[in-house]
This record gives structure tokens, C-alpha cells and sequence, in this order.
């Protein structure tokens, strides 16, 4: 047995299904080696970012990570942007970087790079396996890494002479570590905070903003009058009807700080203290007042569910009904608007859909306009790294197995950062679909000239403008093997949204907005 060997069947044991992969020379014999092993589920992605931001999509609907295999240094640089946004998700992945043969390297061949220092901006656990011998146990440790601290990116870097040298070794499993329990002072004090009738806010991320980690948070809100509000950089929130009716941290500093001023107590429940995307002149980096207490429950990396769980004890907080959302709306007619769009998304889409949201400042206001929708998964951008949308829906679609239906609300200018995605989601035959923001303009960073008080002129717009010629999104989506089509108004898009939801694969509608 050589090292790609002991590698494929090592990842196997440890409940590693999925590859998404872009390989190159360094990793043929790991290719080799997938052709010779049952059970490890294959997929191509054309580009890097592809791959990483498929990953990251993978964990957020699986739970549990796939494994990327990437060709040397610079094929890791290509998908660090979305390893940039999988690390802020806390998404398990487990990377395998192909490399020089460790006799060849000393030569610097052109491919030869600092691969380690690459991993390690993104990586919790970075590892080189040097021998075949030592190829398994790396694998089953890189696993173990990326299942621990609640997800985090593993890398394991190939030499191609640990990949094709006999002396291979299968690992058994390695349990990954648990996850810390809650903290009996931090509880303490989140009760005391909670009980003092100062208005206090429980601000959720992770596990937290999902159906069980509402039903806890609305047994205390229910019980102590607290607000409750979702981070800005939730990874997946569980949404619609039989969930809490959550909104988010406005975007806009001055909207956050306006959102945040009333609250004399904030208990972070697997989120950050909320900061601005970007400092701002004249503005403060925090968005919560400061004379606010900012109380711990629990860190990402802490058990979200046992935190709350404990809470609700300490404050005998009774069962509480979920609050109705409301009628499910209706689908909107006449020009598109962001309202119309979150309308008709929640009057057409299936039950257990997956949303995978990076339409921009185009999409701040979604979600008052679809608490009544089915329930459905809403993915968001987390890292800010652009980019991420078309990836994580594709890879969201694969963890699913191809039963639930993933709709990409995708800004035009982001969309062209990872188009190859489309191309996988037709080989795959993947029941994706598309919702193109088609506005010809980065129109986030017309917002952002003005927050940071800057004047642009011609030279700075044209910069900011996508038009000239303007992109044609039918026939690029056609070009990728996706069929696609234009809708100038929402009843066109409606048609299109529903009929798309019957298909077993993917389609992109180009919505003029």
C-alpha cells in the first residue's frame, strides 16, 4: 500500500464521503488511489474557490466535513478567499495540498511555494506528512481537527513522494475533541443580566440560530422580556414557519448603532460583539453603546445548546409556543424590487429549501419579507471574502444528496468571481437555482464611496460599473451547460422560480433589477 493509498482509506473510516477536487500533477496517485476505493463521492470543481467554497457549503448542510484536494502552494492561494470565509463560518474542512517531493523541493522548482504559511492564515491544524508511513495517521488527525472546536479547516500537505511510496499505513478514527461545556459563572451572570429588567439583548450565532437554539432562546425571551437578534455573520440560520421570526444586525453602522442603543445588557451566545465591516470616518469600530455590559454565554467554540439549556433552568423559564409568522405571502407582480423578490421567494419556494444568500446590499432587507415562507436554511456570506455564493449553494446542494432544493439569491459583480460553479452544478445534475441580481454596477461599492465620505468622478465610477459591454448572463450559464433565461418583470421571474422547482437540475434566471 503506498501513502494515497492509506490516505483514501484512512479519510474513509473516518466518515470522509465527499472530495471536491481541482488536481494537478502532485496528486495523481491520491486520483489514482480514489479510482481503487468504494464509497468517497468524487466531484470537480474548475477552479480552487470553487472547490474551498463547495466545502464550506458541504459543512453548513452535512455537518461534517468533505475533503478538498488542491494542487500545491498557488492552488491553495486560489481558494484562500473562501478558506477566508469557511474559517469565519467555523465550516470543518479537510484540506489535502499536493507538493513537491521532498528530494525535489531543495531544487525550487516554478510551483514551489511557502505552502504552510498559505495554510496556516486559514488553518487551525496545518501538518506536513513527510513519509508514506506517516500519511494515515496525519489523515485521522487532520479529521479529528477539523471536527473539534466546532468546525474548523484542516490542511494536510502531500508531498508526491509520500503520496507514491509503499509503506502506507491505514489510521483508525480519531474522536474529535468535545466541545467545551458552558461555564457556570457565565450562566450566573446572563441570569443576573436578565433578571435585573434593564433591556438586555441575547444576540445568537452557530447553534444558536438554529431550531432547537431558538426554542431555548424564546423560552428565555418569553420568560425575562429580552430581545433576541441574530448575528450580522450567522453562518445558517434555520428560518420560516415553526422558527422565531429573527432579524439580523443591521449592516450599516449607523443602522446597527440605532438598532443596538436601547440595551443596557448584550449576552453573546456563540456570536462576537457586533463591529463595523469597515471603519468609517468619524464613526466608532463598535456598534453597541458603551455603557452596554457585554455578557460571554457562550464562545463559538463553546456548546451553544447546553449554554441556553442551562439558562432557561437557572431562570425557570417555561415551554413557549413559537410565535406565528403570519400568512405566506404572496407572489409579487410588476418591477423588481428587493421586497417583491423576498416575497416571491417565500410564496414559491419548497418546503426544506436551502438559500444561499450573497446578493449584497441588494438583500439587506429579505428577512421581514419571508418569516412565513417553509421552513428552509438561509446561508449567508460570512467572511465578506465575494465570491462565496455559487460555491457554498453547490456544495450545500451535494450534502443534501440532491433532495432539496438550493436557491442562490446572487449579486451579478460576486457571481463573477466563482461562474465555474454553475458548470459543476451541471455535471452534477444538481437541483440548483439561480437567481441572478442583474444591476450591471458593484452597487456595494457605490454605498460604500459615500460612507467613507469620498467623491467619485468618472474615472472612479467606471470602476464601479459592469456594463460596456454588459455581461450576458443567459448565454454564460448556457456556455456552463445550465439552461437559463431573462425576466424583466416579477411575474416572468415567478413563472420562471416555479418551474425551475420542478426540475431535477440547475437553471439561472437573469432578473433585470
Amino acid at each position: 500500500m503506498n501513502g494515497a493509498q492509506s490516505l483514501v482509506a484512512t479519510l474513509r473510516a473516518s466518515g470522509i464521503d465527499t472530495c471536491l477536487a481541482n488536481p494537478g500533477t502532485s496528486e495523481m496517485h491520491f486520483v489514482a488511489a480514489l479510482d481503487q476505493s468504494a464509497g468517497l463521492r468524487c466531484v470537480l470543481g474548475l477552479q480552487e474557490n470553487v472547490v474551498t467554497g463547495m466545502a464550506d457549503g458541504y459543512w453548513r448542510i452535512a455537518g461534517r466535513p468533505a475533503a478538498t484536494l488542491l494542487h500545491c502552494g498557488p492552488g491553495l492561494a486560489n481558494g484562500l478567499a473562501n478558506l477566508h470565509n469557511a474559517r469565519r463560518a467555523h465550516s470543518g474542512i479537510v484540506n489535502i495540498v499536493g507538493d513537491q517531493a521532498t528530494w525535489h523541493r531543495p531544487h525550487d522548482p516554478p510551483l514551489t511555494a511557502d505552502t504552510e504559511g498559505l495554510a496556516r492564515t486559514v488553518s487551525g491544524w496545518v501538518k506536513t506528512s513527510m513519509t508514506a508511513a506517516d500519511v494515515g495517521r496525519d489523515a485521522a488527525a487532520a479529521v479529528q481537527a477539523a471536527r473539534s472546536a466546532g468546525g474548523q479547516i484542516a490542511t494536510l500537505i502531500l508531498p508526491s513522494d509520500a503520496s507514491w511510496d509503499d509503506g502506507g499505513v491505514v489510521a483508525q478514527p480519531l474522536a474529535p475533541s468535545p466541545g467545551l461545556p458552558p461555564d457556570a459563572l457565565a450562566i450566573d451572570t446572563a441570569a443576573k443580566a436578565l433578571r435585573s429588567g434593564a433591556p438586555t439583548l441575547l444576540l445568537l450565532a452557530g447553534q444558536a440560530v438554529r431550531a432547537h437554539g431558538q426554542q431555548l432562546a424564546w423560552r428565555i425571551a418569553h420568560a425575562t422580556g429580552a430581545h433576541l437578534t441574530a448575528d450580522y455573520l450567522a453562518p445558517c440560520v434555520e428560518r420560516g414557519r415553526g422558527r422565531l421570526q429573527l432579524e439580523r444586525v443591521p449592516y450599516s453602522t449607523d443602522l446597527a448603532i440605532e438598532r443596538l442603543a436601547r440595551f443596557r445588557h448584550i449576552v453573546l451566545v456563540g456570536a462576537k460583539a457586533p463591529v463595523g465591516f469597515f471603519a468609517y470616518p468619524g464613526k466608532p469600530s463598535t456598534q453597541f453603546p458603551a455603557d452596554a455590559q457585554l455578557h460571554v454565554l457562550a464562545r463559538p467554540d463553546q456548546d451553544a445548546i447546553a449554554a441556553l439549556r442551562a439558562l432557561a433552568e437557572a431562570l425557570h423559564a417555561p415551554e413557549a409556543a413559537m410565535p406565528d409568522p403570519g400568512p405566506r405571502p404572496q407572489a409579487a407582480s410588476g418591477a423588481p424590487t428587493p421586497e417583491k423578490l423576498a416575497q416571491t421567494v417565500a410564496a414559491l419556494m419548497p418546503d426544506d429549501a436551502i438559500v444561499s444568500d450573497e446578493s449584497v446590499s441588494y438583500g439587506r432587507g429579505f428577512y421581514q419579507h419571508t418569516h412565513a415562507a417553509p421552513p428552509h436554511d438561509w446561508l449567508h456570506l460570512v467572511g465578506g471574502a465575494i465570491g462565496a455564493g455559487l460555491p457554498v449553494a453547490t456544495g450545500a446542494a451535494i450534502a443534501a444528496g440532491g433532495r432539496r432544493r438550493v436557491i442562490s439569491l446572487q449579486a451579478d459583480g460576486s457571481a463573477m468571481y466563482t461562474l465555474q460553479s454553475l458548470w459543476t452544478q451541471a455535471r452534477e445534475g444538481l437541483p440548483c437555482t439561480t437567481v441572478l441580481l442583474n444591476n450591471r454596477k458593484y452597487a456595494i461599492l457605490q454605498g460604500e464611496y459615500r460612507g467613507v465620505g469620498a467623491t467619485p468622478g468618472p474615472t472612479a465610477l467606471r470602476m464601479l460599473d459592469l456594463g460596456s459591454p454588459d455581461l450576458d448572463w443567459v448565454r454564460l450559464a448556457e456556455g456552463m451547460g445550465v439552461e437559463a433565461a431573462r425576466a424583466t418583470t416579477m411575474e416572468q421571474c415567478a413563472d420562471l422560480m416555479s418551474r425551475s422547482f420542478g426540475r431535477t437540475g440547475p437553471f439561472l434566471i437573469d432578473l433585470a433589477v
